[in-house]
C-alpha cells in the first residue's frame, strides 16, 4: 500500500476537500470540577482516489479540528478506481464490532450507503458503489471500518500486480 507524504507540497495548492464527520464533547470529572474537551473526526480527499482520516482531541473545537485535519493529511493513501469511478471487486472492512461490505456497481448507479460511509466514499471520488453496514452503528467505528475496507482493496490490487495471480 502506497502512503503519500505531503511534506514537500503546499496543502493549499493541492485540490483536497476537508469534511468534518463529527464533533463530540468529552467531559472528565476531576476534584476541581468537570473539564470539557472536544473530539473531531475529519476526512480529507481529492475526489480522484486519495483519502485520509484524522481523529484528534483538543481544548476547544477549533484546535480539535485543526489537529484532526493535520492527522488526515498524514494518513493519506491511494485507492485504485475503475473508469466508471467504482471499485474493482467486493471487499469487507472491519473495526471493532463494525463491518462494512463494499460492492462495485455499474455506471449511473450512484452511491448507495449510509452515515459516515457515504461521505467517505464521495470524498474519495467513488461514484458507483453500494455499501452495507453490518454490526455496530457507531459513527467512529464505521468510519474506521470503511477506511480499512478501502485499504484492503488497495492491498488486494498490489498483491495482484506483484504476483500476477488473477487476470
Amino acid at each position: 500500500m502506497k502512503k503519500i507524504f505531503l511534506k514537500n507540497y503546499n496543502k493549499n495548492k493541492l485540490d483536497f476537500i476537508e469534511k468534518i464527520i463529527k464533533i463530540r464533547k468529552v467531559m472528565h470529572v476531576l476534584k476541581k470540577g468537570k473539564k470539557i474537551n472536544f473530539q473531531a473526526i475529519v476526512i480529507t480527499g481529492n475526489q480522484k482516489g486519495k483519502l485520509g482520516l484524522g481523529i484528534a482531541k483538543g481544548n476547544d473545537t477549533n484546535s480539535a479540528i485543526s489537529k484532526a485535519k493535520n492527522k488526515s493529511y498524514k494518513n493519506l493513501f491511494e485507492i485504485p478506481l475503475t473508469k466508471s469511478n467504482s471499485i474493482l471487486t467486493s471487499v469487507i472492512g472491519e473495526h471493532s464490532s463494525a463491518k462494512i461490505l463494499l460492492k462495485p456497481s455499474i455506471e449511473g448507479f450512484g452511491v448507495i450507503a449510509g452515515g459516515s460511509t457515504k461521505l467517505i466514499l464521495q470524498i474519495a471520488g467513488i461514484k458507483n458503489i453500494s455499501a452495507k453496514q453490518i454490526g455496530s452503528r457507531n459513527l467512529l467505528n464505521n468510519s474506521y471500518a470503511s477506511i480499512n475496507a478501502l485499504k484492503n482493496l488497495s492491498m488486494i490490487i498490489e498483491y495482484d500486480k506483484n504476483n500476477h495471480q488473477y487476470n
